[in-house]
């Protein structure tokens, strides 16, 4: 598990805070999993995007009515397995899937908001890792990490969209939005997988 002082900071961000900052992550893997979908017609993309589309209603718009058990189910359903595929896109699209279905999780369970959101952010860092290593990198540690490029871009980024989250006090629609929009705007992944 790679640690990074951010993980102590999100302790301090509000549920909202937590869940839009998970649901940035997962759309930045989005792209991994829609990637998958593409070359292997294994399940529709859409799903996905659905599932993590009711949770940006949820943040956005006051009387959203969401069954996150039957989001949880329909994620469940989206997971490809490793043993099944025989190309590398299939592990950052089960990271995709984790991280989605971590975050509905601790919206089914607020108690473990806290530990949902260190869950994303760590999957989001391991994908990072794991391409780096599968492609020949050492294998990332807390010891080595800082010098790895990909993995330091990957923690700036979350930095980026955890700060200006932790400066606002009131939920902020504007914010989340702006959020969402730049995610999609440009639709690349944590591992440069673009749209």
């Amino acid at each position: 598990m790679l640690q990074n002082p951010l993980q102590v900071r999100l302790e301090k961000l509000e549920p909202w805070q937590q869940i839009t900052f998970m649901a940035c992550l997962c759309e930045r893997m989005y792209p991994n999993y829609a990637m998958f979908c593409e070359n292997t017609e294994f399940a529709e993309a859409r799903i996905y995007r659905d599932v993590l589309d009711s949770i940006w209603e949820i943040l956005t718009v006051k009387t959203a009515k969401v069954n996150f058990e039957r989001q949880l189910e329909k994620v469940e359903e989206l997971f490809p397995s490793g043993d099944d595929f025989d190309f590398y896109g299939v592990y950052p699209a089960m990271d995709a899937c984790q991280g989605l279905a971590t975050l509905i999780h601790g919206l089914l369970d607020r108690e473990h908001m806290l530990e949902a959101v260190i869950k994303v952010s760590q999957q989001s860092v391991k994908t990072v890792a794991e391409l780096e290593f599968a492609q020949g990198a050492e294998e990332v540690t807390n010891e080595n990490q800082k010098e790895n490029e990909a993995v330091c871009e990957e923690w700036d980024v979350q930095w980026a969209i955890f700060r200006p989250l932790r400066e606002t006090t009131e939920r902020d629609l504007e914010l989340i939005k702006d959020l969402r929009h730049e995610l999609r705007e440009d639709p690349v992944s944590n591992i440069g997988v673009a749209l």
